[in-house]
């Protein structure tokens, strides 16, 4: 059972991330996101300007004078949110927790999803697959996805990415919208996630705080590895290890920014402190205009 304090708050974000997803967002989704082909709808008769390769030939001798067919996108398609649940994600210096973040994007891309007639799932994750939630349709599937994310707590706290992309590509058969929603904190998965943008149509949503770009300068600290439990003691009054630091993590940058190009994955970073809408919205546009 659910404590009336946690309810509410689940409900608060429900209503909340509902909100966010407004028909001007929905509009830039479905313009992102095409379906895969398209399907016979009605025939109609031939207006100036009309392809004469629709043009129904049959119906057109029945009745003496043209008539075209009229095809509609194939709307319909599968949405997986891929979340990462591992303990790094417990972490926020500004405003909210990196798992807060992460549950905040993915109500949002699920509203989003079913809003456009689109079924979601979702692939909840840590060293291995923690739950998987099967696509299906519905503000109540996706009130039950919500409750998911905030409540379950998964049975370890490390990273395996390349186990939840191998789960994936077994468990979804068929062509999907898939959003990776994670802080990317993991190495060893780039022949899954290759093979996943293959297979699927991938993006990567990376949630970080902004304390994670560089190291304070606040003297003697002690630092815990949330995925581990390893404690340890850090002089970052060190400027090399302040460089350290800061070296390695533009590496992972440049590392995760450059396996994405040359895969075509769309990425964007969102930040604790930050907004959710426009980083996405911009996202968006962009895939829009590179597929008109």
């Amino acid at each position: 059972m659910l404590s009336a304090e946690l309810l509410k708050k689940i409900q608060t974000f429900h209503f909340k991330t509902k909100r966010m997803a407004n028909d001007l967002f929905a509009g830039q989704y479905v313009s992102a996101f095409k379906g895969q082909g398209m399907e016979f709808a009605e025939v109609r008769e031939y207006q100036p300007g009309d392809d004469i390769r629709s043009i129904d030939w049959n119906v057109s001798a029945r009745f003496g004078h043209p008539f075209v067919k009229v095809f509609h996108e194939e709307r319909e398609q599968t949405v997986i949110l891929m979340l990462d649940l591992s303990g790094s994600h417990l972490f926020g210096t500004r405003r909210r927790f990196k798992r807060e973040l992460l549950a905040e994007v993915a109500g949002m891309l699920a509203f989003l999803a079913i809003r456009t007639n689109d079924k979601v799932g979702a692939i909840l994750f840590s060293s291995k697959v923690e739950r998987y939630i099967p696509p299906q349709k519905g503000v109540s599937h996706v009130w039950r996805l919500i409750r998911e994310i905030f409540t379950y707590e998964p049975d370890d706290l490390k990273t395996n990415m390349e186990g939840a992309f191998s789960f994936l590509n077994k468990a979804v058969k068929r062509h999907a919208i898939v959003f990776l929603v994670s802080d990317c904190m993991d190495t060893g998965f780039d022949r899954s996630l290759r093979l996943t943008a293959k297979k699927h149509d991938l993006t990567v949503l990376r949630v970080a705080d902004p304390a994670e770009d560089e190291l304070p300068d606040v003297g003697l600290m002690s630092v815990k590895d949330p995925e581990t439990g390893q404690v340890s003691l850090v002089n970052t009054s060190s400027k090399s290890l302040r460089r350290r630091y800061q070296l390695e993590r533009t590496e992972q940058d440049a590392w995760l920014t450059d396996m994405f190009r040359r895969l075509n994955v769309d990425s964007t970073k969102l930040y604790t402190n930050g907004p959710v809408v426009e980083p996405l919205a911009r996202l968006f546009d962009q895939r829009s205009k590179r597929q008109r």
